[in-house]
């Protein structure tokens, strides 16, 4: 598929505005030999948006990659592309976000993102490598002054927007009380941040199988199956498209070709409105969360 095919969405600052393809390609939780590998297809088989962060190790080889596209000609400047990177809980202190996107960038070889997020909405002490995180290393988190070195990120052109990632609506609601600049993207809460003008972004959207905090829920659904065979579709296909419809963007990772090329495949058919309210009326769960602490006792 062209890139010019897959649908964007407008993010907007006072002082800036850039499309967001809805599909991103995800890189955590692999080798780095295949995701530079993986990264290379993607680009080839027409993704452009690229989700990374500190901690998923991919930095390097997402940077790599997009050396080696430019270099074989398979996008004329590294404009075409939107990269996503995070602030990991051990830089999420007011002193250590500046260093840490700058360590970042040094890691991608980019000059600027174009979204930065903080990871998840808690601090720990520097150095802590355990996770999920013991209760002992975890630190105070300053959310106001965490945030304002994110706007200095932007201020001074090291992202192009700024966001946040797994927040509860009570911790967006502080957020946006003193925000000079309000997020852009929050990976989570749809009809909040629906409501305050933020856009979503939904990650592991067809349950991250293999990976510790995976599940089959998505991919073995019978009613997904159901309405996949209905359409000639995947129940990936059916997935992706029911979040496309929402109006959500989803970064979805696949190193199959075959599968690749499919998570593209959604936007030239349509859900009926029968199957978007049998979907909607799929009993969720969290399968991995930090505690009601950091979703301030929110389902």
């Amino acid at each position: 598929m062209s890139s010019s095919n897959i649908s964007h969405v407008v993010l907007q600052s006072s002082s800036n505005h850039h499309n967001m393809p809805v599909i991103g390609f995800g890189t955590a939780s692999t080798s780095p030999i295949d995701t530079k590998e993986a990264i290379l297809e993607a680009i080839k088989l027409g993704y452009r948006h690229f989700d990374t962060a500190s901690i998923y190790g991919s930095e390097k080889p997402l940077g790599e990659a997009i050396a080696e596209a430019l270099q074989l000609g398979l996008i004329a400047s590294r404009d075409e592309l939107f990269i996503t990177s995070k602030l990991w809980c051990t830089d999420n202190f007011p002193n250590l976000v500046l260093p840490a996107i700058h360590k970042t960038l040094q890691c991608l070889k980019l000059e600027y993102l174009d979204l930065y997020l903080i990871h998840w909405p808690i601090s720990v002490n520097p150095g802590t490598l355990d996770f999920p995180f013991p209760e002992e290393a975890l630190a105070s988190f300053d959310l106001k002054g965490v945030w304002q070195a994110m706007e200095e990120c932007q201020k001074q052109g090291l992202t192009k927007f700024i966001g946040v990632s797994n927040f509860s609506c009570h911790k967006l609601e502080n957020l946006l009380s003193f925000a000079t600049i309000p997020p852009s993207v929050n990976q989570k809460l749809r009809e909040f941040c629906q409501k305050k003008g933020i856009i979503v972004t939904a990650y592991s959207p067809l349950g991250s199988v293999g990976s510790f905090w995976g599940s089959n829920k998505v991919m073995d659904n019978e009613l997904l199956k159901q309405i996949g065979k209905a359409h000639g579709k995947s129940v990936a296909q059916v997935s992706l498209r029911w979040l496309y419809e929402l109006g959500v963007i989803t970064v979805v990772k696949s190193y199959n070709k075959k599968r690749m090329k499919q998570n593209l495949e959604i936007f030239d058919w349509s859900l009926t409105k029968n199957d978007y309210e049998k979907i909607d009326k799929i009993k969720q769960s969290r399968t991995f969360n930090f505690g009601p602490k950091l979703w301030d006792e929110e389902d």
